[in-house]
């Protein structure tokens, strides 16, 4: 992500400020994509997750290129998500602010 002011928040207010964005229904629709910048494989013991669970760092870009948003999953062998079954954002980049955790 370029430099832009930073803002650190909580992880129940940077998930709130993600849900609320409509990232999600934006990568839905197209007018973002996600990228896996990391995938380690098996997830860590302490994660509690079942055999083979891909523990996964996310990118969501837009269509220039930019990256709004850093998420981390589990991502299940039978391609459910793991922990709370929904991505947890680690940076979101909102109004021309990074917050981030």
């Amino acid at each position: 992500m370029a430099e832009y002011p930073r803002k650190r928040l909580a992880p129940g207010e940077l998930r709130a400020l993600y849900n609320n964005g409509g990232f999600e229904e934006r990568v839905r629709s197209g007018e973002l994509s996600l990228h896996i910048e990391k995938d380690d494989h098996p997830s860590p013991l302490r994660a509690a997750e079942p055999l083979c669970t891909r523990s996964q760092l996310l990118a969501v870009v837009d269509r220039s290129g930019q990256v709004v948003a850093r998420l981390h999953r589990y991502l299940r062998a039978d391609g459910t998500i793991g922990g709370s079954g929904r991505p947890d954002p680690k940076a979101v980049l909102f109004d021309g602010v990074l917050y981030f955790v």
